[in-house]
């Protein structure tokens, strides 16, 4: 379980495709994310949870499905591209801001309007697949 808000970005070290297996991400990252990590851990990768298949002090690998490929932004990765990351929220020790977030992407959006509201920003998605708004909250 993720709250949804990025600890730092990291970079596309290797990407090793496979059209029958997936894709094998190794992401280089800041030292502290990787401190208490363990093989089997979950990551959030650009708000997708992922395992930690092998960790070195500044690396990590993940397997990533063609499922998960065709759903999310990972499947259009190159080498050096900056990607988002979020360790897991531990059960105690730290303070939980945001929101919880499972990280489990069902579907793909584009963007269909942006509008300025006052401070904020307004952004309308439109979901490939229509039968995924029964599952989306409004607010909150």
């Amino acid at each position: 379980m993720f709250t949804g808000i990025v600890e730092c970005i990291g970079t596309i070290a290797a990407l090793d495709p496979s059209p029958e297996t997936g894709t094998t991400l190794t992401i280089s990252t800041p030292t502290f994310l990787l401190s208490d990590a363990h093989l089997g851990d979950s990551i959030s990768i650009n708000g997708t949870c992922l395992t930690i298949t092998a960790f070195t002090p500044s690396t990590f690998t993940v397997g990533v499905s063609p499922e998960t490929l065709r759903r999310t932004n990972l499947g259009r990765l190159a080498p050096s591209s900056p990607v988002n990351l979020e360790r897991a929220v531990a059960a105690s020790g730290m303070r939980m801001g945001g929101h919880f977030v499972q990280g489990h992407v069902d579907t793909v959006a584009t963007i269909a309007d942006v509008r300025d509201d006052g401070e904020a920003r307004v952004i309308r998605l439109k979901p490939r697949e229509k039968e995924v708004l029964r599952y989306v909250v409004e607010k909150g």
